[in-house]
């Protein structure tokens, strides 16, 4: 049998690198994980990316980055984006960039075999050998946190798909924020997000299924309103009620997308409650409901369109009484 192939798995999230290394593991290969863009390139340069699968939203050095970097250092890597960034812009950029395949997130083992068989890669291969053990991939417990990071990345990718069709535009996307916190933060918390964004332009929606409840909040940036209405060659003078109407829409179109697709992940089928346009410095329903929220699933996402100055924050809270299911829906990940 020859020696194993040398293969890295580029992702911040842990709970990604694991999903992927159980996807690989009927093959010979020798995996070196890493966690973000430079170390990819450290292990390239060291002979241990034969074959490298790159995630593309990382901090320190994402995965455009890196993908630059190889092409402009010439490294002997054979490059598979697994992203969930599934714009059709991003796939087109990375392919243009010497990518030679793209993968969507969530990992799936077929997935990942269909797209090594189609990008001729899966003849290279040798089966891992009967009598070699799987090795556990490091840091195996991860934390509430860890798995809904990249839950959260997965379902802001899918938001952000639905956004660059509906204004056809390219959204950059950052890295999830999502911590515990205490309930009496949730307050300062959405007074900072209106700081940072210079606007109060803010609407709440409450979420409801199989045992897990929240609030979906969306704050946008002052003066990003107009100019969506720009973009969808919205006529007349911006009133306010045309304000009102725009943030309905475009609450409707992230939140929904990334509800249906965190909720898909989770096997969780969430329902709505209607939307509700805090005027002013009003605060949602979580500050006044205390007991509730005494330990609170945060997640922060932030979207921006590229080339406008249009730019928003989507706020993600989930009740104490969620975290357990919430936790247990993660199991079988």
């Amino acid at each position: 049998m020859s020696a194993p192939i040398p293969v890295v798995i580029c992702d911040d999230s842990p709970l990604a690198r694991k999903q992927m290394i159980r996807a690989l593991k009927e093959w010979n290969l020798s995996v070196t994980e890493a966690s973000h863009g430079l170390a990819a390139l450290e292990a390239a340069r060291a002979g241990k990316a034969h074959l490298l699968f790159l995630d593309l939203n990382m901090p320190i050095m994402d995965g455009y980055q890196a993908l630059e970097r190889i092409r402009a250092h010439d490294l002997p890597s054979i490059v598979v984006v697994v992203s969930g960034d599934v714009q059709p812009e991003a796939r087109k950029r990375v392919l243009e960039m010497g990518a030679i395949g793209f993968i969507r997130k969530p990992i799936d083992t077929e997935a990942v075999r269909d797209a090594l068989a189609s990008y001729g890669i899966l003849r290279e291969l040798e089966a891992s050998p009967i009598d070699q053990p799987t090795p556990a991939p490091p840091n195996q417990t991860l934390a509430l946190q860890d798995y809904y990071q990249e839950l959260s990345n997965i379902a802001m990718g899918a938001a952000a798909e639905r956004l660059a069709m509906l204004l056809d535009v390219f959204v950059h996307l950052p890295i999830p924020s999502v911590q515990l916190i205490d309930g009496k933060e949730i307050s300062a918390l959405l007074g900072q997000l209106r700081i940072e964004a210079g606007s109060i332009d803010t609407l709440c929606q409450g979420f409801l299924g199989a045992g897990i409840s929240g609030e979906a909040m969306l704050v946008f940036e002052q003066h990003s309103l107009e100019d969506i209405g720009r973009l969808m060659q919205v006529e007349g003078e911006m009133t306010p009620q045309l304000k009102r109407e725009l943030l309905m829409d475009i609450a409707n179109v992230l939140i929904s997308a990334y509800l249906g697709a965190l909720g898909e992940q989770i096997e969780v089928n969430f329902s709505q409650g209607p939307p509700v346009i805090l005027d002013g410095y009003s605060n949602p329903s979580s500050s006044s409901e205390p007991e509730r929220w005494q330990q609170t699933l945060c997640i922060e996402l932030g979207y921006r369109i590229e080339d406008y100055d249009i730019g928003c924050k989507l706020l993600l809270l989930f009740t104490e009484d969620s975290l357990a299911a919430l936790q247990e829906r993660t199991n079988h990940l």
